[in-house]
């Protein structure tokens, strides 16, 4: 017992400072939006594309979630992982850091933001697969690590974007690549002092090997896995209830920074507003929800989703603006809980995932979730750039903004009805024993 205690704290450890980082990733990617912006002068639409297209490391996660589950290092084969991923983001942020002073291209800053994205992606499946197996344990009380986990990121978030206001103000954009890349430095350092077999981690009974064997016997069990009604629904639901909304995050950003002359300070804290929010919702969701069908959840948050991003339409349309709300006073205490909330589906689901994830394809699973919920992401980014163009949105001419709103609501309404997509264990359950008798 007081070993699987210490397995379990020093668990805690590992995830909790790992995905407080991550969340964290705030601070340095604040910092390139208005590096971007003021330092190299972007519009919009390009503004979105590299944000998107930035993400483009997340969709091959599960490459490096099947390489994590079959290949081992020195007997580890989680902990290298989050090592490796967090050395890459040290050296790319840190290189921009010091590029950045002598007039850095485009070109150069994108690589280096994938190269960014790259070592976060690695690190988020080796996280991803930690809490997929340790929510195998018996003693594992079902979403609690999750939640756990979605409060050290929010954590994270909260302070990375508080600080990061303040120190584009104080001192440049360029400072946050700094400090970042220090921040990863020290993941980096401090993950090379874990040894893996001190997690106690359920053991692995896929194939154990480094050679192409190991790795086609995992590919075969992800497929076999996908191939499952319930998991495989359960995702296409999910990637295309995000990948059908085209969202407008780099217009808006336009919209408040030049437009409405948002001062960065307080566009940091309105995230750290929507970072308390995904903070609290993980508290609600283990305090009260987890046990709470994910389905309802879910279809809950999309509802909700089409209703704030309605509100949206009335900010731009100056609604509230007509009913004494200064704009600054919507975007602190709204628009930050608007970009968390596409985000906040992504917890019960992670939950219905680990519940229905067998033994074994923990780290590729998870991996294959995350990167279809990514590459939906990047999809919806890029359709959000086709109808800024398409509504006609220009760097000083945000008069079809409105309507591209109102195209985005309708959207994010649509998936509300396939909800019955996703797999429902109450349902599952009453089906199995009709088919028992």
């Amino acid at each position: 017992m007081s070993s699987d205690g210490g397995g379990s704290r020093r668990i805690r450890w590992l995830l909790g400072f790992g995905f407080f980082v991550q969340g964290f990733r705030g601070f340095p990617w604040l910092g390139a939006n208005f590096f971007l912006t003021d330092e190299l002068r972007v519009n919009p639409s390009v503004l979105q594309l590299l944000q998107n297209s930035a993400n483009l490391p997340m969709v091959a996660k599960p490459i490096y979630g099947v390489v994590s589950d079959a290949v081992y290092f020195f007997g580890q084969h989680r902990v290298p992982y989050i090592a490796f991923g967090a050395l890459l983001q040290a050296i790319s942020w840190l290189a921009i850091a010091f590029l950045a002073r002598s007039n850095v291209s485009i070109l150069a800053l994108s690589l280096y933001l994938l190269l960014s994205n790259l070592g976060a992606s690695v690190v988020e499946v080796a996280n991803d697969a930690i809490v997929a197996e340790a929510g195998k344990r018996k003693s594992a009380s079902s979403g609690e690590l999750p939640s756990f986990v979605w409060m050290a990121s929010s954590l994270g978030g909260i302070l990375g974007n508080l600080l990061g206001g303040i120190a584009i103000k104080t001192f440049s954009s360029q400072s946050t690549f700094l400090v970042f890349g220090l921040l990863a430095l020290l993941q980096f350092f401090v993950t090379l002092n874990i040894r893996e077999k001190s997690l106690n981690l359920p053991e692995n009974h896929s194939p154990s090997g480094g050679g192409g064997g190991g790795i086609k016997s995992h590919v075969s069990d992800l497929s076999r896995v996908l191939r499952k009604p319930e998991i495989s629904y359960s995702i296409a639901w999910m990637a295309l209830s995000t990948a059908l909304v085209p969202v407008l995050t780099g217009t808006m950003f336009f919209y408040q920074t030049k437009i409405l002359n948002i001062d960065a300070s307080l566009l940091g804290i309105s995230k750290v507003v929507g970072q308390v929010a995904m903070l609290l919702w993980g508290v609600a969701y283990n305090r009260w929800l987890k046990t709470t069908s994910p389905r309802k959840l879910i279809a809950a948050i999309q509802g909700t989703m089409a209703i704030f991003v309605v509100s949206d339409l009335l900010f731009v349309r100056g609604v509230y603006r007509d009913l004494g709300v200064p704009d600054s006073v919507y975007v602190l205490f709204v628009s930050g809980i608007v970009e968390t909330l596409f985000y906040f589906k992504n917890l019960p689901f992670t939950v219905l995932m680990t519940r229905l994830c067998p033994r074994g394809c923990e780290g590729s699973l998870m991996a294959f979730v995350m990167s279809a919920i990514a590459l939906a992401f990047i999809v919806s980014g890029y359709l959000g750039i086709v109808l800024a163009s398409f509504v006609e949105v220009t760097v000083d001419d945000h008069s079809g903004f409105a309507g591209g709103l109102a195209v985005e609501a309708v959207c994010v309404v649509v998936p509300l009805v396939f909800t019955s997509w996703i797999y429902d264990e109450e349902e599952g359950a009453e089906e199995k024993s009709k088919k028992e008798k």
